[in-house]
Order: structure tokens, then sequence, then C-alpha cells
């Protein structure tokens, strides 16, 4: 059973979030927890409860600083809150598509390895990806948005390999496909 969003976004309320970041928050725990649900369908382990809470909670720091810190700021937010060390790692490690200790240096950021590793923080930090505003998204528009910033577009790439490993089939089709069903249902 998928976990409610409430106490979530009373802790976005809480911290000063914007209605535009909740939204975002609640449309990528979504896109997270479809991901983990064919995960478990396939017969993976996932834990899925730390996955979407933390998709929930994963732009908090937005609250504090729009930077490239959001990050490692959400991550103090949810650990001062008592959640379980996997949600604040996942909360750390969801900025772009991970950020190495060397690239943490040249950015200003503590000496940490930002880089996703868990199934729950590769899948989070990748449907932050497919979520722009509230709207899922092909992922090639991350990619070239990625390449407009000079952001790593292998590390990008290698992110969703990662996940369709993880997930055990293509993730852009299986979310695209499910949105699409979605609004035919809503349409019909």
């Amino acid at each position: 059973m998928k976990p409610s969003a409430g106490e979530a976004v009373r802790l976005h309320r809480k911290y000063g979030s914007s209605e535009q970041v909740i939204r975002h928050c609640v449309t990528v725990a979504d896109v997270a927890w479809t991901l983990a649900e064919e995960m478990r369908r396939r017969g993976k382990e996932v834990d899925a409860e730390s996955l979407y809470t933390a998709a929930l909670l994963h732009d908090i720091g937005r609250s504090r600083t729009q930077t490239v810190r959001h990050g490692l700021e959400g991550s103090e937010i949810v650990k001062s809150e008592g959640m379980p060390d996997a949600v604040v790692e996942i909360v750390r490690r969801h900025v772009g598509a991970g950020i190495s200790r060397e690239e943490a240096k040249s950015l200003g950021l503590p000496d940490l390895d930002y880089i996703p590793r868990s199934p729950e923080e590769v899948i989070v930090c990748f449907s932050d990806k497919m979520v722009d505003g509230e709207r899922v998204r092909p992922f090639e528009e991350e990619v070239k948005r990625f390449e407009k910033k000079g952001h790593d577009v292998g590390r990008l790439r290698a992110l969703k390999r990662r996940v369709e490993e993880e997930v055990g089939c293509e993730p852009e089709a299986l979310l695209l496909d499910k949105i699409k069903g979605a609004s035919q249902t809503v349409s019909d």
C-alpha cells in the first residue's frame, strides 16, 4: 500500500516550500512509485516506503536555496525531522545525475559522495529527471537540458541504464504508457 502524502506535504509547508515545489514532488513520487511497483512485480526487492517518502520530500531543500545545494539542505531537514537514513541519503543524492566528490568540492559542497547508489536512490534521481514541473516528459528533453547546461550527459544516460536494470524494462516507455493510459481513461 502506498504511504500517505499528507505528512510530507505538512513538512513542506512547515519549511515554506512553494505549492509548485510540492506538486512537483508529488508527481516525482508517483513516477518513482510506478517504477518501484514494476520492480516488485518482477520479484525484485525495493524499500518502496522510503523511496516514496524521499521522493515526496526530495526538493524540500528548495525552501532554503535554489542552487545545487538544495539536496544537501533537504537531507539536513529530513534528518532533523527524524527520517530514516535511507530517506536522508535519497534526498541528498538526487541532484543532477549524481555528483562526485571532486565535483562536490568544486561546487562548494561538503566532501561527500552524492552519486545515487541504492536502487531507491537511483529511482528517485531518475524520476526527478523525468518530471518537468508536474509534467512527465520524454527522457531526451532532460538530455537536451543537461547538454545546454554543460552537465555530464554520460552520467545521465548511465542513470537511465541503471534504472532499466533495476526495474527490468525500459522505464520511459513504462511511464509514458501509464500516463497515456490514464489520460485515455479520464477522456473516455
